[in-house]
C-alpha cells in the first residue's frame, strides 16, 4: 500500500475529537514505511485539528468533502471543485424556505448570516459541533448579499435541521431539485452541498494520479455518507464500528469504532500482517 487516506470526525478521532497514541503511532509507523498519510475531511485545512495538522508526515489533505485537495508543504491547493457563487445564491434562496440554518465555506473560511449563527446553539448536535461552528465562522449581515458582494466561488454550503424527517426528505428532494450537486452529510443533523465534482472518492482518483499511485495501492478509512465514495474508490475502503448504513454498505472491510482505535486495529491487519 502507498497512500493511507482517512476521514476525521467519527474516524481518526474520537468522540471528543482526540487523536489517541495508538492511532498515530500507527499512522507514523506507515508513514516510516513510505505510505502517504492523507486527511479526507468536509473541514477545510485551518479548521483540520491541531493534533493532525501539525503531523510531520501530513503532506496532502482532501478538504472539503473533496472541493480541494490541499498541498500541506506548497501551502496551496493542488485540485479545486466549486460553486459558482451565482448558483450559491439561488441555492440559500431556497434554503431560505426551510427551517434551517446554513452557512457556507468560501476561501478556505467559513461564513454565515448573523441571525443564524446567532442560532446555532438551537441547531448544533452537540457541543464539539457548536464549538466549531462559533470558531471557523465568521458571520456577515446576509450571506447572499456577501456572496454578490465579494463575487468568489463556494467550496461547500452547510445547513442544520432539527427534524430528522424532514432532513431525510430535504435530502432526497435537493437531489433531484440540484442535480449539479452532490448531497451528503456527516452529523446527524446536517446536509452539505458539493459541486458534484467535489466528492472524496474523485479527489482521491485525483491525488493518486497526481503521485502516480495506483488506486488498488490506497486504503481509505470512513464512517459517514460524504465518505462513501472514497471507500468505492480505494484500493480497500474501510468502515468504522460507528459507521452509517451508506458507508458501511459502499466498504470492502470493517474495523472497530472511533473510540477503540479502529484505524490501528485495521493497520494491523492490512498493512503491517498481523492478525
Amino acid at each position: 500500500m502507498k497512500l493511507i487516506a482517512l476521514d476525521l470526525d467519527g474516524t481518526l478521532l474520537t468522540t471528543d475529537k482526540e487523536l489517541t497514541a495508538e492511532n498515530r503511532a500507527a499512522l507514523a509507523r506507515a508513514a516510516e514505511a513510505g505510505i502517504e498519510i492523507v486527511p479526507a475531511t468536509g473541514r477545510f485545512f485551518a479548521a483540520i485539528p491541531e493534533n493532525v495538522r501539525s503531523l510531520p508526515f501530513i503532506h496532502y489533505a482532501i478538504t472539503v468533502n473533496g472541493a480541494q485537495v490541499w498541498d500541506v508543504r506548497a501551502a496551496r491547493p493542488l485540485l479545486r471543485a466549486e460553486i459558482s457563487w451565482r448558483r450559491a445564491v439561488e441555492v440559500m434562496a431556497f434554503l431560505d424556505s426551510l427551517p434551517v440554518i446554513y452557512d457556507c465555506y468560501m476561501d478556505d473560511w467559513g461564513w454565515m448570516s448573523r441571525n443564524h449563527y446567532d442560532r446555532a446553539a438551537d441547531f448544533a448536535p452537540h457541543r464539539h459541533s457548536l464549538e466549531m461552528l462559533k470558531k471557523f465562522r465568521t458571520p456577515v449581515p446576509e450571506l447572499k448579499a456577501h456572496l454578490a458582494q465579494v463575487g468568489h466561488d463556494v467550496q461547500k454550503i452547510q445547513m442544520f435541521f432539527l427534524d430528522q424527517d424532514l432532513r431525510t426528505r430535504a435530502m432526497a428532494d435537493m437531489a433531484v431539485r440540484f442535480p449539479d450537486l452532490a448531497v451528503t452529510s456527516s452529523l446527524p443533523r446536517n446536509v452539505e452541498l458539493n459541486s458534484l465534482n467535489a466528492q472524496k472518492g474523485l479527489a482521491l482518483q485525483g491525488l493518486a494520479a497526481h503521485l502516480g499511485i495506483p488506486l488498488g495501492e490506497t486504503i481509505a478509512f470512513g464512517d459517514d455518507l460524504n465518505d462513501a465514495s472514497m471507500l468505492r474508490a480505494a484500493g480497500i475502503g474501510v468502515a468504522m464500528a460507528n459507521a452509517s448504513p451508506e458507508a458501511r454498505a459502499a466498504a470492502d472491510a470493517h474495523t472497530a469504532s472511533c473510540d477503540e482505535n479502529g484505524v490501528a486495529q485495521a493497520l494491523e491487519r492490512l498493512v503491517f500482517g498481523r492478525g
